[in-house]
């Protein structure tokens, strides 16, 4: 089961990935644009997710994704780590979300990062 130092790993690991601490909490920012925080007591990341596909998510598997409240006008979901397969997962979770927030020139220079998620 993924953990918070999971997170902060994989996150870091993505091209020009930095950490911020933002709301008290780690926020991972890609071309200065946040794709991941790690919020409350670290049990869950929160990623960028369109909001046409968050709804289908949470029904699809709502033991793993939910919007938190304050969230609902964004385009954010939350993913609990402890309902994910493995660490393969929350990394395409993430770079799914990195492709989200990164500038153009970082994506045509890694143009298959994130791609395989299906999301």
């Amino acid at each position: 089961m993924p953990d918070a130092e999971d997170v902060r790993r994989i996150a870091l690991s993505l091209p020009d990935t930095a950490e911020k601490i933002a709301w008290s909490m780690p926020t991972f920012r890609v071309g200065g644009k946040m794709f991941a925080t790690l919020p409350e007591d670290e049990s869950s990341v929160a990623v960028r997710c369109p909001k046409e596909e968050r709804d289908e998510l949470v029904l699809a598997e709502p033991e793993k994704f939910w919007i938190a409240g304050h969230e609902a006008q964004f385009a954010w979901i939350r993913v609990r780590l402890d309902a994910l397969e493995d660490e393969g997962e929350l990394r395409d979770i993430l770079a799914d979300s990195w492709r989200q927030a990164a500038p153009s020139r970082l994506l045509e220079a890694h143009p298959g990062l994130g791609l395989s998620t299906g999301r």
